[in-house]
């Protein structure tokens, strides 16, 4: 039998640990929907960014003084407790500044030494622009080209269409978990699985999926996953690429500098060991100390526990929303994430979020970085609400009759 997870869930202590919360926006209270675009931060990654800036603040690895001893100390950490979280090894955690870069990390140093003339990249139609416009670039610059799997009108990949996309030719596949416009849940076991029959590598956009669930890179054998720490409750400026070691060995360093070196002479220069060799530079100390943070935060909580009471919210929001006059939902997949993409009769998305903000809620609209998703769509952009485990059922009442209030004016 399922356990009721509002008996051993309790989202009021949760919410007290979110001081943005507890405040008012043009007089209401915050009501925070736009999850998908950023998650707001628990005291547990507050505290630890200001621990780190009143007690330890210091560059790291390259000092013998107590400060550098000690933030290299919270910062190596921190790749340990990520490394474990995706069951990974910590010489394939690479500390980036967000999925942006891990994308275009893989597309450089990888994409510039495996693709040649002819070869293809496979994406899908719903992508994020950065995980389109770096392979377009690389497709370019190599003579390659780019494919892309269709979908269906509910917001579903065509799996026989990627079938047929594969072939000798794919080099590299690279597809969101779950798209941030319309939550759906691709099935990327599978499409890895299938890639890997003729010797393409896989990379995974884990931007939308680390916040929700749990992602196992052994289980998925995906070549690459990137994540950002501002999705999943770390602060901004950080993100992981994860990749296969062998992989990573074989890539050429992606910026150069300090820390990515062993020796350097004007004669050469002999390259650090992972992950060092793809971290030149400073890195964002506090950042990756935060994400770490955030990671044992989440797993307190208890992934299945949130996985769970988003689904509820999902459930709720939907059939709470279905009550609007002449609402339509935008992504009807049968397996989705926590967000609800919707147009209310002809009225443009953004005078919705204008109506609503002045109601004190928050929510996303336009084409969330994902014009060739809308343009297959027929649309200019959606209104998305994306919940996270600190919501109630209760914001989405205020927020359904807010919206019916938005509505009533605007027809």
């Amino acid at each position: 039998m399922k356990t009721n997870t509002a008996l051993v869930f309790d989202v009021s202590a949760i919410r007290n640990q979110f001081p943005i919360l507890h405040q008012q926006v043009n007089g209401k209270p915050l009501i925070y929907f736009d999850n998908a675009a950023t998650s707001q931060k628990p005291l547990a990654v507050i505290n630890t960014i200001k621990d780190y800036y009143e007690q330890y603040n210091s560059n790291i690895h390259r000092g013998a003084h107590y400060l550098a001893q000690l933030a290299t100390e919270r910062y190596e950490d921190a790749r340990h407790t990520i490394a474990s979280h995706l069951n990974a090894s910590e010489q394939e955690i690479n500390f980036v500044r967000g999925t942006t870069e891990a994308i275009n990390l893989v597309a450089t140093s990888y994409g510039r030494k495996f693709v040649s003339a002819g070869d293809e990249i496979i994406v899908t139609e719903m992508e994020h622009h950065s995980n389109i416009v770096p392979w377009q670039m690389l497709c370019e610059e190599k003579g390659a080209t780019l494919r892309v799997i269709p979908i269906t009108d509910s917001g579903e990949l065509i799996y026989e269409e990627y079938l047929k996309l594969l072939s000798e030719k794919t080099k590299i596949v690279s597809v969101a978990h779950t798209s941030n416009a319309l939550g759906t849940i691709h099935p990327v076991k599978e499409m890895i699985a299938d890639a890997h029959k003729y010797g393409a590598v896989v990379f995974v956009d884990g931007a939308q999926a680390l916040p929700h669930s749990k992602v196992d890179v052994q289980d998925l054998d995906c070549d690459f996953l990137g994540f950002s720490g501002h999705k999943v409750f770390a602060g901004t400026g950080i993100g992981v690429l994860y990749g296969k070691a062998h992989l990573l060995e074989a890539m050429n360093p992606y910026m150069g500098g300090g820390e990515m070196i062993k020796t350097v002479s004007f004669k050469g220069t002999t390259y650090n060991d992972l992950p060092y060799k793809f971290e030149a530079g400073t890195p964002h100390i506090e950042g990756g100390i935060s994400l770490g943070a955030a990671i044992n935060y989440i797993n307190q909580i208890g992934l299945d526990n949130i996985s769970s009471y988003e689904h509820e919210l999902l459930r709720y929001g939907t059939e709470q929303l279905a009550s609007v006059d002449d609402l339509r939902f935008v992504g009807t997949a049968e397996n989705k994430s926590s967000v609800i993409s919707f147009l209310v009769k002809n009225i443009h998305p953004y005078d919705i979020g204008v109506l609503l903000n002045e109601q004190g809620i928050a929510i996303r609209t336009g084409h969330h970085c994902c014009q060739p998703l809308m343009d297959r769509l027929g649309i200019e952009g959606t209104c998305r609400a994306s919940f996270a485990f600190y919501n109630t059922k209760q914001e989405i009442d205020v927020f359904v009759k807010a919206l019916q209030r938005a509505v009533k004016v605007l027809s």
